[in-house]
């Protein structure tokens, strides 16, 4: 499962109202893919449909829509939003994650 927390969720429902998204009846697609400075590096974005290969989850008022691949990778995985000195942004407290770059976008297993 993908957790959302209220922060997160809260600004996600923003940010898709803002980009023509209903977050009621649209996703945030989260991924992994192949890159960043360690290794493996996440994917966020809105989506209005889901394919047959997705993990579809529900948390805080938010749908994720994650595909089965990247499930792997991100099981257990809470997504929270941090507004905080360093910057404003996203960040996957992912338990999977062995080794994390300094930004927080990049992971290794």
């Amino acid at each position: 499962m993908i957790k959302v927390s209220d922060t997160a969720s809260k600004k996600i429902i923003e940010m898709m109202k803002e980009d023509g998204f209903d977050a009621t009846k649209d996703y945030v697609r989260v991924g992994v893919k192949s890159g960043g400075c360690s290794g493996l590096s996440y994917e966020l974005k809105f989506d209005h449909e889901t394919n047959d290969n997705d993990k579809i989850f529900e948390d805080n008022n938010v749908k994720v829509a994650v595909e089965k691949k990247s499930f792997l990778y991100l099981i257990g995985t809470t997504l929270e939003f941090s507004g905080g000195l360093n910057g404003k942004g996203f960040v996957f407290n992912n338990p999977n994650a062995q080794r994390t770059c300094g930004c927080g976008e990049s992971f290794s297993l």
